[in-house]
């Protein structure tokens, strides 16, 4: 099947959104238990734990973690956002910097002005969105973002989308109240696949275009950690407590040029494959053997597919033993976890 197609409707009997592109599965989000990325709370302050540097508050749905000491005194209420899912074992990260953010924009309250995406060029197209920022946000303290999907989209869409951040972001930044509270929901998956893919697709709903789609076919198949990568070779996906491990291998093939093929193929699909599991934290990937001098063709493969990725990622380097690291943000639970 060409083009793409998102499809919407319940895995496990849990809200699920899936985005095929070209017959492959290129997006999954899966509604999950506990806070979402985006959820706003009021939060209430306990004592600061010094020795990492940070605090934990008291929140409706648990405790959470803040990376700040200074200035927060124990049993102050403040409002935070959740800037990705935990760790195993570890609180809900959280900021006090707090973004309200949509399909075409952005309200930043602490950083004040008025900002177009970089990925818009046409300077005729910038200046028409400036102008209908400065119109909607006139009079306002706070700051705006306008994304990269207002490219080719409907002004009268991206000024409904202004106006009703602003207006959520006023709203919640003028509580006063006191007491722990969930003042603004994280979006579930239907929502979240409105605000972030922004390819033009068609949509459908229910169980029988998931079948249709082969979405549901490539979900069941992420239960085995076995990617095949043509010709034999393969790559494995598996997550740690601690970390993520990828393991390229050739298959029969044990020839250099059988390794570097392997390692580029898998490194172009690995950012799928991590998006659509659900996986972040520590990417350790074991190449399959190639040539030390081809080290710069894999870092510029690896380059571009990580620069094609929605999910923030950072190429860390080698390792002594020559294991490539990432640091991926947590951005969705592991669908294992999910589904288990």
């Amino acid at each position: 099947m060409k083009g793409a197609t998102i499809v919407l409707g319940e895995i496990a009997g849990r809200e699920t959104a899936a985005l095929m592109k070209d017959g492959k599965l290129d997006d999954l989000f899966v509604a999950h238990d506990g806070p979402v990325p985006g959820a706003i709370y009021r939060a209430v302050a306990g004592r600061p734990m010094k020795g990492q540097g940070g605090i934990f508050l008291e929140t409706p749905d648990g405790p959470v973690y803040l990376r700040q000491i200074k200035g927060i005194s124990p049993g102050e209420t403040l409002l935070v956002q959740v800037t990705s899912h935990a760790e195993p074992g570890k609180a809900v990260p959280v900021t006090h910097k707090i973004l309200f953010k949509s399909r075409y924009a952005i309200v930043t309250p602490e950083a004040p002005g008025l900002n177009v995406s970089r990925q818009i060029k046409d300077d005729d197209l910038r200046d028409a969105l400036l102008e209908i920022a400065h119109e909607l946000m006139e009079g306002s303290e706070y700051g705006l973002i306008l994304r990269s999907s207002c490219d080719g989209a409907d002004e009268a869409a991206i000024a409904e989308d202004i106006a009703e951040m602003r207006t959520l972001a006023e709203s919640v930044m003028a509580d006063k109240s006191r007491g722990a509270e969930l003042l603004v929901e994280g979006d579930g998956p239907e929502a979240r696949a409105w605000r972030e893919w922004t390819v033009p697709a068609s949509v459908e709903r229910g169980s029988e275009p998931l079948e249709a789609t082969g979405a549901l076919e490539a979900i069941e198949a992420l239960s085995s950690p076995i990617v095949p990568l043509g010709g034999g070779a393969s790559m494995a996906v598996e997550e740690t407590r601690a970390l993520v491990a990828v393991d390229v291998n050739t298959g029969g093939d044990t020839s250099p040029a059988a390794g570097l093929k392997a390692t580029i193929a898998a490194l172009r699909d690995l950012p799928r494959q991590l998006r659509v599991r659900g996986l972040g934290g520590v990417i350790v990937i074991d190449p399959a053997p190639f040539p030390k001098k081809e080290r710069r063709q894999i870092e510029q493969v690896l380059r571009a597919a990580l620069r094609a990725d929605p999910v923030e990622t950072n190429f860390v380097g080698w390792t002594p033993m020559g294991n490539i690291e990432l640091q991926r943000k947590r951005d969705r639970i592991a669908l294992t976890e999910i589904l288990r």
